[in-house]
């Protein structure tokens, strides 16, 4: 937001590089739901011969769960 309302040449060109990292997240976020419409397609087309294959692209496709964090320091004697 800042660099929209300063004037000067870097804040420029940092607002432009913030819209343009935007667009690119937009192209890839709609080229996944391509690739997971072609699928869907394709696996109403093939039998359940496919099925494994289309399975595991579809475990490709899913971003990993978070991993849980553990809590910082250290626990009283005998607590963990």
């Amino acid at each position: 937001m800042l660099s929209s309302v300063l004037h000067s040449k870097r804040a420029v060109q940092v607002n432009i590089e913030i819209m343009r990292a935007f667009v690119r997240l937009r192209r890839i976020l709609s080229t996944h739901a391509d690739l997971a419409r072609k699928l869907a397609a394709l696996e109403k087309k093939y039998d359940a011969q496919f099925r494994v294959v289309f399975d595991a692209i579809r475990e490709l496709m899913t971003p990993p769960e978070p991993k849980k964090k553990r809590p910082i320091g250290f626990a009283p004697w005998g607590e963990k």
